[in-house]
């Protein structure tokens, strides 16, 4: 329960505006005008449900905030690679495999799950749900650095950074994926609009920009190295750095098969190359053919913390199946 008396500052203004602005950072406007219309709030003794109410100066307000709701996606004993984890956030290493949050086909098993009973107690509420606070997400099959939030301010302040995508903050981000083929340059940009697949709904593609659902996207990639390097300036596959600028769904496996380089395993945006293999002197033919996942890692992730205001700088190695597949590509004569 909290209890405030308006000063003069609040003549004129919004009950959820002036709430907003002397209970910041603790309670979000959001959760505010939530508490209101469910009831929470009452102005000199009596409740008030509207959010536009205007307010004077010398009035009561009170505030009653419920406990956390528990969540509804149950804790699961599911282990964890924790990189980095204090009062208000949690940096894990996520193996490729785990979905990140419950939804169809996935209502168990996922990393919400497994953080809800590792956290426990020390998830104090993200929007009053005692929930991890999502702020980014990695596909099932792609591994590596993900930060997901305890509470709700650093659930706000790290969304603001990864909004941003380090254009004007310390957010940064690196993937490796291993490609088939080589860009025609060693540096590039791919800034091509993603929607919606017409031919698969559950999929994404470049699309028009004029498009209704076109959403703007930009991929920076270096290549890394090259395997079966040619003459010619050509390679059987590549291993390439990328950075994002905008955070779309699956927008490095579609930008990347956009300018004809799919990731090696690819099923879904690759499955032009999946006879590639067949071509491949042994043991890299039996390696390929047995990776079983989009041969992307989110090897780096760095952030200003929320509390604190440090940035922290997490990197991690590829996995051991990713490590094996390049072991594969560097050690074969082609």
């Amino acid at each position: 329960m909290k209890e405030l008396i308006t000063n003069n500052e609040a003549s004129g203004k919004r009950l959820d505006a002036w709430l907003s602005a002397q209970l910041a950072p603790d309670l979000s406007r959001n959760r505010i005008q939530s508490l209101i219309s469910e009831g929470q709030v009452s102005v000199d003794g009596k409740t008030v449900r509207e959010t536009k109410h205007k307010l004077r100066e010398g009035i009561s307000i009170t505030i009653a905030i419920p406990e956390p709701e528990d969540a509804t996606p149950k804790g699961e004993e599911i282990a964890l690679d924790i990189l980095f984890e204090d009062a208000d956030l949690i940096v894990i290493n996520k193996p490729a495999g785990l979905v990140v949050h419950p939804g169809n086909g996935n209502w168990t098993g996922t990393l919400v799950n497994a953080l809800i009973h590792h956290c426990g107690d020390t998830l104090s509420g993200i929007g009053g749900v005692k929930r991890p606070g999502i702020v980014h997400r990695l596909d099932k099959e792609t591994s590596g650095v993900m930060v997901v939030a305890k509470n709700d301010l650093a659930h706000r302040h790290l969304s603001a950074q990864f909004a941003d995508h380090g254009r004007t903050g310390d957010l940064e981000r690196a993937y490796l994926a291993i490609v088939w083929g080589t860009p025609d340059r060693k540096t590039g940009t791919i800034d091509a609009p993603l929607g919606r697949s017409h031919r698969d709904r559950t999929k994404q593609a470049v699309v028009h920009e004029e498009r209704d659902d076109a959403r703007h996207a930009v991929t920076h990639f270096e290549v890394q190295e090259r395997f079966g390097a040619k003459e010619d300036a050509t390679a059987l596959a590549s291993l390439v750095e990328c950075q994002l600028e905008t955070g779309r769904t699956h927008q490095i496996r579609v930008h990347l098969a956009h300018i004809g380089h799919p990731l090696v395993g690819d099923v879904e945006y690759g499955s032009a190359y999946k006879t590639k293999a067949n071509k491949l002197d042994e043991p890299l033919q039996s390696i390929v053919k047995g990776f079983n996942r989009q041969a992307l890692h989110a090897k780096l992730l760095a952030f200003e913390h929320p509390s604190s205001g440090e940035v922290l700088h997490f990197e991690v190695p590829v996995p051991e199946d990713m490590a094996e597949l390049l072991a594969a590509f560097r050690s074969s004569s082609f």
